[in-house]
């Protein structure tokens, strides 16, 4: 193996295909990254058994070969090179890695021990690569990070035709965003459970290009797969990772279809407010919301503690509420929405919140949805 290519195309594709390496690999070779030159240029590979990454690259060829190597230690070494072009070579059991006057010798792994990856599955539909990157971004807000609930880290998609419905919920809050896409085959209705940090770092990952591709095969019981595959500098990027197992929760009930009061607030005063007033709010106590003659009073705080109170404007439809709510989560929901004013919506006090962003062009409904529960208020 004997390749040349450009330092920061190099260093960029090692980077993004070693950002899922395991930080305990269950065996050695899975902290390896597979670097492999032939006809198609130069191709980088990890593989954990649940999440592949593969990055194809240009590259100058001049012998073609494989070798595995330390992926996180190679990409700290590529991140820490001069702006020059880089050499590689096979040298018995070691790597060579030259740019300009700096030399390392890695130590391999037996490229026989590494596993297979799995193959990308056909192509279900594309996808607006920046759209899609910023609709994830606010669908994973909601999503679980409890490792003993794994059915709630994860995201369900949802494909109808020509949309694509994301939900994901940790049991106090769902996020429900929809969007528009081109699939290959335009009646089809098929639905995936995707683990959320691996849907959000791939989407995130893959705006380079205008388009990314969305590969699903839902096979039987954990045997799923979805793969996402997006133009990056010098090449292709692809990652595929294993479907979570299990039911989730029927969640689109809980998003009510009428509602007693609904408050708008422009959004950044309220952003504002909750973080001033969220400064003397007890550890999971919450900020109290009282919406009233076009205000919205904040308050938070009791007894002999430290004590906030904020009032800012609010236009108010429906009957006065007093309720509270967990200040991050609250948080969390506003600032994943993009317009300038937010609608909050409610049938009661203790029943939950739907926040949405106000539309006011006519477009119809928002794409985003956040439905957060309410905690209780401290007498």
């Amino acid at each position: 193996m004997k390749f040349r290519v450009e330092r920061d195309v190099l260093a960029d594709a090692v980077a993004w295909a070693a950002r899922s390496l395991p930080v305990r690999p269950s065996v050695p070779v899975l902290a390896g990254l597979l670097i492999e030159a032939g006809e198609e240029g130069l191709v980088l590979s990890t593989f954990d058994y649940e999440t592949s990454a593969r990055a194809t690259l240009a590259a100058d060829v001049s012998e073609e070969g494989r070798a595995l190597v330390s992926g996180r230690l190679l990409a700290d070494i590529c991140r820490s090179l001069p702006a020059k072009p880089v050499e590689m070579i096979i040298d018995g059991s070691r790597v060579s890695l030259t740019c300009g006057s700096a030399r390392f010798s890695l130590q391999t792994m037996p490229v026989e021990d590494y596993p297979t990856l799995p193959d990308m599955p056909a192509a279900t539909g594309t996808v607006q690569s920046d759209v899609f990157a910023h609709a994830v971004a606010q669908a994973v807000t909601a999503a679980g990070r409890d490792d003993m609930l794994p059915v709630l880290t994860g995201v369900r998609i949802e494909i109808d035709g020509s949309s694509i419905s994301l939900l994901a919920t940790d049991r106090f809050r769902l996020s429900h965003r929809e969007l528009g896409w081109d699939p290959r085959t335009p009646d089809e209705t098929v639905a995936a459970l995707v683990p959320a940090k691996v849907l959000g770092d791939t989407a995130k990952s893959l705006t380079a290009g205008s388009e990314v591709t969305i590969a699903l095969a839902a096979g039987g019981s954990g045997e799923g797969i979805i793969g996402f595959e997006g133009a990056a500098a010098g090449g292709l990027r692809r990652t595929t990772t294993r479907l979570l197992d299990g039911e989730f929760p029927k969640v689109r009930s809980l998003f009510p279809s009428e509602h007693l009061t609904v408050a708008t607030v422009k959004k950044s005063d309220l952003v504002e407010s909750v973080k001033r007033v969220a400064l003397v709010a007890e550890r999971n106590t919450a900020v109290q919301l009282a919406f009233s003659d076009g205000l919205l009073t904040l308050d938070a705080g009791s007894g002999d503690e430290a004590q906030a109170s904020e009032s800012i404007e609010a236009r108010v439809n429906g009957e006065d509420i007093t309720t509270g709510f967990n200040p991050q989560f609250l948080l969390d929901g506003l600032t994943a929405i993009d317009q300038e004013e937010v609608e909050l919506a409610f049938t009661q006090a203790s029943k939950p919140v739907v926040i949405s962003g106000a539309v006011t062009d006519g477009s119809g409904a928002p794409g985003f949805r956040y439905l957060l529960m309410p905690r209780r208020l401290l007498s």
